[in-house]
């Protein structure tokens, strides 16, 4: 895609325009974003993932029979949706991009961003009067009506410490001022994009009201310190310590010298100015599936060439739902392909290929080495054979 292109998707800017001038800066209302929206869901099919083992999903009730602001946690069954109100509550289930292929096809449009940004595609179903009250998020979102209508109200960029309501299982603001020029109502196909820390309210309007929420990964500076210096750890020998020849006699033995500190100190920074150690600890967590359970891995090893059989018979691999990739060159025309929070090393252009593609075909098989990445990868759950859905019927 080229960068220069104007994008119905973003208002009519470009994607360099966007990263430019509003991307983590300001928020951005886009009318018609995605023309004629065709919902590829309903509210019924909705909460039927809901009640689904293994899917992520809660229940909002702003009144809900233990008090205010009730929040439930899935998976429900029939009985709990017919007690419902008409009014006043939301349902939102996490990454329905991993169960629902046409809701996966959203991200395609979201490709001038990086794919191991990306997090999830959160939906809701609500009735008239239903949210989740004025907050805030620590992630850029993309907010698409995809049926009925919200209305979002937005308050401006809040603090990080800014007061919540206490005793209930949202972090709601206790105090909300509507910006009275960013109040507006999303019809199917617009959409509002939020940059991380501006508090937002979003109400449905209409009885049949979904919003899918795109949302990105952004690891906090606590997270990534605690991880990267556990994944150094690990890379560290033994030998690797603190050490102090050359040093002067002791003028008190029970003093810790500004001489020990900066000896110590020198230890960590050298260790952790790595910038391959960086790389290769990011893309691995940049690429950890939301859930690992879904992957699921060979039982015993499979031999390449009975993958290579099946792929040049015409059989294509698919990436599993959840699944993410990602590439780092390397030197020599190699890279480091991040698949699932692991790495691997094999040559360049297959990366490339593995980390850009949802299918994968007998034409991979011509870079070098692709027989065995192929293989780790579908021993690993990261890749398989498609599933046939009339099969599992039939079974």
């Amino acid at each position: 895609m080229s960068t220069d292109t104007p994008l119905t998707l973003l208002g009519g800017l470009t994607s360099a325009e966007f990263l430019r001038d509003v991307w983590q800066q300001q928020p951005l209302l886009i009318r018609g974003a995605f023309p004629d929206f065709d919902n590829p869901l309903t509210p019924d099919e909705l909460a039927g993932l809901a009640c689904e083992d293994n899917i992520e999903a809660r229940l909002v009730e702003e009144q809900g029979p233990d008090g205010p602001w009730q929040v439930s946690h899935g998976p429900f069954d029939e009985a709990t949706f017919a007690r419902l109100p008409e009014r006043d509550w939301t349902l939102l289930v996490q990454a329905v991009d991993h169960y629902v292929p046409e809701v996966a096809a959203l991200l395609e449009d979201f490709t001038f961003l990086p794919r191991w940004r990306l997090d999830d595609i959160m939906v809701s179903y609500a009735p008239p009067g239903g949210s989740v009250g004025p907050h805030l998020d620590q992630y850029d979102v993309f907010l698409l009506q995809g049926s009925g209508q919200r209305r979002w109200q937005l308050g401006g960029k809040v603090a990080d410490d800014a007061p919540i309501v206490r005793g209930i299982d949202l972090r709601i603001l206790e105090t909300f001022e509507v910006n009275a020029e960013q109040d507006w109502v999303l019809e199917p196909g617009d959409m509002l994009y939020l940059p991380p820390g501006w508090a937002h309210h979003g109400v449905s309007q209409s009885d049949d009201c979904m919003t899918y929420s795109v949302g990105f990964r952004a690891p906090s500076a606590d997270e990534a310190i605690t991880s990267f210096a556990d994944y150094l750890g690990e890379q560290q020998p033994p030998s690797r310590r603190y050490g102090d020849a050359g040093m002067t006699p002791a003028e008190d033995p029970g003093e810790l010298d500004q001489a020990a500190l900066s000896r110590m100190r020198q230890l960590i920074l050298e260790t952790l100015d790595d910038p391959a150690q960086m790389a290769q600890w990011f893309g691995r967590v940049m690429t950890q599936p939301k859930y690992v359970d879904q992957l699921e891995p060979s039982e015993t090893p499979t031999a390449p060439d009975e993958l290579v059989a099946a792929l040049q018979e015409g059989e294509v691999l698919v990436a599993a739902p959840g699944s993410r990739f990602a590439w780092h060159a390397l030197a020599d025309d190699r890279a480091t392909l991040f698949a699932d929070g692991d790495g691997i090393d094999c040559d360049l252009a297959l990366a490339r290929e593995i980390a850009n593609r949802g299918e994968f075909d007998a034409s991979l098989l011509d870079y070098p080495g692709a027989a065995e990445v192929l293989t780790r990868l579908f021993d690993s759950g990261s890749l398989g054979w498609p599933v046939d859905d009339m099969e599992d019927d039939d079974a």
